[in-house]
């Protein structure tokens, strides 16, 4: 049943609560997401301990800065050996850019495959009423389209989008272009802080190539069976 299309988000505050699920979670899962809340707490630490245990890992930092500050900062990261990790589409393609090339350049240097580079679009927390707030003409979608071709052209290997825009984003970016999708809510369950979502199979149906999925498994009573529920539900999905 091992399926890394899911990716379930290590979404706790200390290298305790991270060991303790994924000691749950066992061979159910192959892929997991570092982010800020974790990171910032306890460092390469859970890096090297989900190495130690093969795991995938995708390190969700969100880079947003200066061009040179970004790439530098992704060549010191991408040195832990994680397999995927982003930046913020809205640093412009400038950024995106040196930051695709610079890993590449590290990574031909240090004899290795570079870790795919995903640019975020539009976080999956946006709703309408957020989006006219930041002054915004152009809708979600168009905005989250406009910033994934620019991603691509900037030689990024994918974005973080929600799953109602994979689809379009799967027209206008062809089928080798990843597209890992966040706000993935199993029916049942609440939707939380994300706004716009879309069950697993809806989401792979979509477009989505990978999903993150973090609540509807960690805040579960039994862990491994909302993570094996979701693998029986996108098993036969291609």
């Amino acid at each position: 049943m091992i399926d890394d299309r899911l990716i379930a988000a290590l979404d706790v505050g200390t290298f305790n609560e991270a060991k303790t699920l994924i000691e749950k979670l066992e061979d159910s899962v192959v892929f997991y997401k570092v982010g800020m809340e974790l990171f910032y707490a306890v460092g390469p630490q859970i890096i090297v301990y989900l190495k130690e245990k093969n795991k995938k890992i995708f390190l969700d930092l969100k880079l947003h800065d200066i061009p040179n500050t970004v790439a530098e900062g992704l060549v010191s990261l991408m040195k832990l050996g994680v397999d995927i990790f982003n930046v913020h589409t809205s640093g412009g393609f400038t950024m995106m850019h040196k930051a695709a090339v610079r890993i590449h350049e590290e990574a031909e240097k240090m004899g290795i495959i570079a870790p795919k580079l995903i640019g975020v679009t539009v976080l999956t927390s946006i709703n309408e009423a957020d989006w006219l707030g930041l002054g915004m003409t152009a809708s979600i979608k168009e905005q989250v389209v406009r910033l994934a071709k620019l991603a691509q052209k900037a030689g990024l290997d994918g974005v973080v989008a929600s799953p109602g825009e994979a689809g379009l984003i799967r027209e206008v970016c062809g089928n080798d272009f990843m597209i890992v999708t966040p706000g993935v809510r199993p029916a049942g369950t609440a939707a939380d802080d994300q706004s716009r979502i879309a069950t697993p199979a809806q989401a792979l149906r979509n477009g989505a190539s990978q999903l993150v999925v973090g609540r509807p498994i960690y805040a579960a009573a039994d862990p491994k069976e909302a993570a094996d529920n979701i693998l029986k539900e996108i098993k036969d999905i291609g």
